[in-house]
């Protein structure tokens, strides 16, 4: 399912305007990813919760040229599942 899929269900099944859906999801994305930028963590009980890992610094090969390469250290988003989430998919 792609986002506009999402935001054609979304309106379907809440009796919304697509318009409106699509805000609202733009919305939900938008502060998410401002969450995120400042390492704060969302949580959504029973869903799951969004938050940022610390990757350290590595060094990898080129799989070209067989020569290493430094990777630098970087914030990623991360989320895991709640409980009642991994229980609905069972």
């Amino acid at each position: 399912m792609n986002k506009n899929e999402l935001v054609k269900n979304i309106a379907q099944k809440a009796n919304l305007k697509l318009s409106d859906t699509e805000k609202l999801v733009n919305s939900f994305i938008d502060i998410v990813s401002s969450e995120l930028k400042k390492k704060s963590k969302v949580t959504l009980v029973g869903f799951g919760t969004f938050k940022t890992a610390h990757r350290k610094a590595k060094t990898g090969v080129n799989p070209k040229t067989g020569s290493k390469i430094s990777i630098p250290a970087k914030n990623v988003p991360v989320f895991k599942a709640g409980k009642a989430l991994k229980d609905s998919v069972k």
